[in-house]
């Protein structure tokens, strides 16, 4: 159990680095937008949603309606529901306070490795879990406080080259799925339909409608038969 706990945490560290400007980002932003660096911290460890913050944080600054805040931070958040879905028949052995917990640590990194976990035939254990989610639970909130602290220093993250670090690992978790069967024709019809509806709804409703584009592509597409073993006796090349 210990050895899942440390394998977890070993993994997950590289993720810790990618988020780190982001984290400092959301701290000065909700220390700009009138919050205290307590409240700043404390959104962040009961949150725990960094793309849904930085919406949350930007709305809430401009005293916009709450139905809005609330169907805004819905719609980046929905691609949860089926990141829980998937990934439940790999922790259908958690009890129920253990998936409580697991869904609300879960996150796209959390998603990805989980996965891949399931699905390449190993074990995912509640320490594994625990041990993967740690350190970017723990990075997030702490860096979140450190930005509220002293983000004003850092300035713009993209002067620093910050800003493209999370997209990169996004796109390699991605890639990840890339043998996947339509692996092509579904990322294609999401990024094309994302980038539709950026421009004709706006953000953040791009992220779901992106994502339901290429879920609804994905369940209509037959998966592509695995090639059949060769017959007994038969001659191979």
């Amino acid at each position: 159990m210990n050895s899942d706990f440390t394998e977890g945490l070993r993994g997950s560290t590289p993720i810790l680095v990618s988020t780190i400007p982001f984290a400092a980002l959301f701290g000065a932003i909700a220390v700009s937008n009138g919050q205290t660096v307590a409240e700043a911290t404390l959104m962040s460890a009961i949150v725990f949603a960094g793309a849904s913050q930085l919406v949350g944080i930007e709305l809430f600054g401009h005293a916009v309606p709450l139905w809005v805040i609330v169907l805004s931070i819905f719609a980046v958040n929905f691609r949860h529901i089926l990141y829980s879905a998937a990934i439940t028949p790999f922790i259908a052995h958690f009890s129920p306070l253990q998936k409580a917990v697991s869904f609300f640590l879960l996150t796209d990194p959390q998603f990805a490795q989980t996965l891949t976990r399931g699905e390449t035939g190993r074990r995912v254990s509640f320490a594994w879990y625990m041990g993967f989610a740690t350190t970017i639970y723990v990075g997030w909130v702490g860096v979140s406080a450190i930005g509220a602290g002293f983000g004003r220093l850092i300035g713009n993250p993209a002067a620093w080259g910050f800003d493209v670090l999370l997209p990169i690992y996004f796109m390699g978790l991605v890639l990840g799925f890339r043998k996947r069967s339509n692996f092509l024709a579904v990322v294609f019809v999401s990024a094309v339909v994302s980038v539709l509806a950026q421009q004709l709804v706006g953000s953040p409703w791009h992220v779901s409608i992106g994502a339901l584009a290429g879920v609804v592509l994905a369940a209509l597409l037959p998966p592509k038969a695995a090639a059949a073993p060769a017959a007994e006796g038969e001659d191979k090349p």
